[in-house]
């Protein structure tokens, strides 16, 4: 069974939305071998609608050397959408028909590599919420975003984690990855 994963770049405060407005003067080396890593697994994403419309609007003109988006642009990107209609316009990217779980779980029974969540703040709730989710990475910034998303509100339900690997880099980056506590 292949692995659903998701990795979201978080402030202090637990801001999630618009990472690229507060993480840029702490992304350090080993962030980028983490990052690196995770690229190597991963042969197949999802994303949310909001996610999709972004990053379908920088990542296809972005430079060519860059390795988010050498990795990016090619990957089967499955985007979850009630709102989107038809095809996608960015390459190898397509609607889940249907219901999000159960698409979820058919892909993870499929062969190949590790499947994550990128660019779906509510996506990565719901699948984590719905049991799916088999690691959560949180990459925790050394700042105060200030305003933003949050991934979590404060209707959701207690949920036990378990911690699975942790990383502190050289510039004050935590990475922690959890699973779902299975008692």
């Amino acid at each position: 069974m292949r692995k659903l994963t998701a990795g979201l770049f978080m402030s202090l405060d637990g801001v999630v939305e618009s990472p690229n407005l507060w993480q840029f003067d702490s992304f350090d080396e080993e962030l980028g071998v983490e990052m690196s890593a995770m690229m190597t697994r991963v042969d197949t994403v999802l994303l949310g609608r909001v996610g999709y419309e972004q990053w379908a609007s920088y990542w296809p003109n972005a430079d060519k050397d860059d390795p988010f988006g050498a990795f990016i642009n090619p990957v089967p990107k499955f985007v979850a959408s009630r709102t989107l209609t038809g095809d996608l316009a960015w390459q190898n990217s397509t609607l889940i028909p249907g219901d999000v779980n159960e698409f979820a779980t058919e892909l993870k029974n499929t062969a190949g590599g590790e499947i994550s969540v990128v660019g779906g703040i509510s996506l990565v709730r719901h699948l984590l919420f719905a049991g799916l989710l088999d690691s959560l990475t949180v990459m925790m910034h050394p700042v105060i975003a200030g305003e933003g998303r949050h991934l979590f509100e404060p209707t959701d339900p207690v949920t036990r984690l378990t911690l699975q690997t942790s990383l502190m880099t050289s510039k004050g980056n935590a990475l922690l990855t959890y699973g779902m506590r299975t008692s």
